[in-house]
């Protein structure tokens, strides 16, 4: 039966999300929209509750609706009407991320917020309202188990990520994978985003979204950072004494991994080389816990030995270099980097400081999973070979392959093809950039939000005039 009314539902996941929703929600309900966010930790619950933004909170609904979340043969079923193949795939992410072993403890917590979704999904269609769900791009379960849910029953889901440009998302329908950035058919390529290019190749800036800026320090800044600590004793005293549900509550093991980074961080600074004066390949060490390569590109999950075959492959006119992410230094394993540095004279590991655009400026080709790295090369005229699901994947200068086999053979042909015009690339990134909006996630100043909430209401404007 056709409905007229919609209700926007917004997946929030933590307290810091749900600063951000709740204003964003506030803005959607004054411009004539029904929302509602689905809280995946107690604390957000009771914040939107507090506001007084419509909320459900998804962990302690799943508990009391639907079958029990310890049910296998339930789980199972639900498994099957969602169209899914078994659930390892799915429950990589958190596997990687948590470093969840037990398979039971996953199903549960994907059947509480699955039995949610359901729940939530099933008092909207009594109320004849037509849902449409937005959330952060994302492999954990909250997301995986509302995406499935909502696809089982045709309601689209709009997901949510940074794009190339600063201060830009892209709000992709109804898919984990990256946005498809089709090739405009004509060269014309705008005043703004000219301008947009320049401007960064003068700069020689990587993207940062506002979101993720805490992230690019040192690996040992992060573990003795007040604020870290003090945020790491609240939600301890949040979760173990007052019972508190987290949707991220591994809060030790955070703290462990920071601070096993902190020590890999130290170790590697024996290794760090400077750009080599010799021909040379760039591979830029993706973040390792990223769902772009858990969910998206998961044949690469382990770049140490993707790094390992191409040191076996690469042509033997070049060295290979490879870096770190400047958001997760010291995240790689120092005993197997160590390891490779032990086995190849063709490994270069740089210091993570060193500007990106001088690194991709002096090597002669880029090998890239899906890193936007991969992009900024092509900014430069530099050959790409790309191997994962990214967005310039599409574009006609890449060199694109399905297999890591494939790799050796395409690499020769970049490097035999050699650099090219940039402004053969600024067509794509026309296209790349029509596809984005403005706007930036769980920045709570005022401007930004009224953006942010304006361009949400945009990208599923369509769409819902469709319908």
């Amino acid at each position: 039966m056709a409905t007229s009314a919609r209700t926007i539902l917004i997946t929030t996941l933590a307290e810091y999300q749900t600063r951000f929703w709740i204003p964003v929600a506030q803005r959607l309900c004054a411009a004539g929209h029904d929302v509602e966010l689905l809280a995946f930790d107690d604390r957000s619950a009771e914040m939107s509750a507090a506001e007084g933004v419509p909320v459900t909170n998804m962990y302690r609904e799943g508990l009391k609706t639907g079958p029990s979340p310890d049910d296998r043969g339930a789980f199972d079923a639900r498994v099957a009407a969602y169209g899914l193949d078994g659930t390892n795939f799915l429950f990589s992410h958190e596997r990687f991320t948590f470093g969840i072993r037990d398979t039971a403890a996953l199903r549960r917590r994907f059947m509480i917020y699955a039995n949610a979704m359901e729940t939530v999904l099933d008092r909207l269609k009594r109320q004849g309202k037509r849902a449409e769900l937005v959330q952060e791009l994302g492999g954990f379960l909250s997301v995986i188990a509302s995406f499935y849910a909502a696809r089982r029953r045709n309601i689209r889901n709009w997901f949510i990520e940074p794009s190339f440009f600063r201060g830009r998302m892209y709000f992709t329908p109804d898919t984990l994978g990256a946005p498809d950035v089709m090739p405009s058919p004509a060269d014309v390529v705008s005043p703004e985003v000219r301008a947009y290019l320049d401007d960064t190749l003068t700069q020689r800036a990587i993207v940062i979204p506002k979101k993720d800026q805490h992230h690019y320090s040192a690996a040992f800044k992060k573990v003795v950072n007040l604020r870290n600590a003090r945020r790491l004793t609240e939600k301890l005293w949040d979760q173990f004494a007052l019972g508190k549900h987290q949707e991220f509550g591994h809060n030790l093991r955070h703290a462990r991994v920071h601070a096993a980074m902190a020590l890999n961080a130290t170790r590697l600074r024996k290794l760090y080389k400077p750009i080599p004066d010799a021909p040379f390949v760039y591979y830029p060490f993706h973040v390792p816990a990223d769902m772009a390569l858990t969910l998206r590109s998961p044949d690469y999950l382990d770049q140490v030995a993707t790094v390992d075959f191409l040191l076996r492959t690469i042509p033997d006119s070049h060295v290979l270099v490879v870096k770190e992410h400047p958001a997760q230094i010291g995240a790689i394993s120092a005993d197997r980097l160590f390891e490779l540095a032990r086995r190849f004279d063709n490994f270069v590991l740089l210091p993570p400081q060193t500007n990106n655009y001088t690194v991709l400026n002096r090597a002669d080709a880029v090998i890239s999973v899906n890193s936007k790295s991969g992009a900024e090369a092509l900014l430069l005229g530099k050959p790409v070979v790309v191997m994962g699901d990214a967005f310039y994947r599409s574009c006609p200068l890449v060199y694109a392959v399905d297999r890591l086999a494939d790799v050796p053979a395409r690499l020769r042909e970049a490097l035999s093809a050699g650099p090219f015009d940039p402004a053969r690339g600024a067509p794509y990134f026309e296209s790349a950039w029509r596809s984005s909006y403005p706007g930036e996630l769980y920045i709570s100043d005022p401007k930004l939000l009224d953006t942010f909430a304006a361009s949400l209401r945009a990208a599923i404007a369509e769409p819902a005039r469709a319908n």
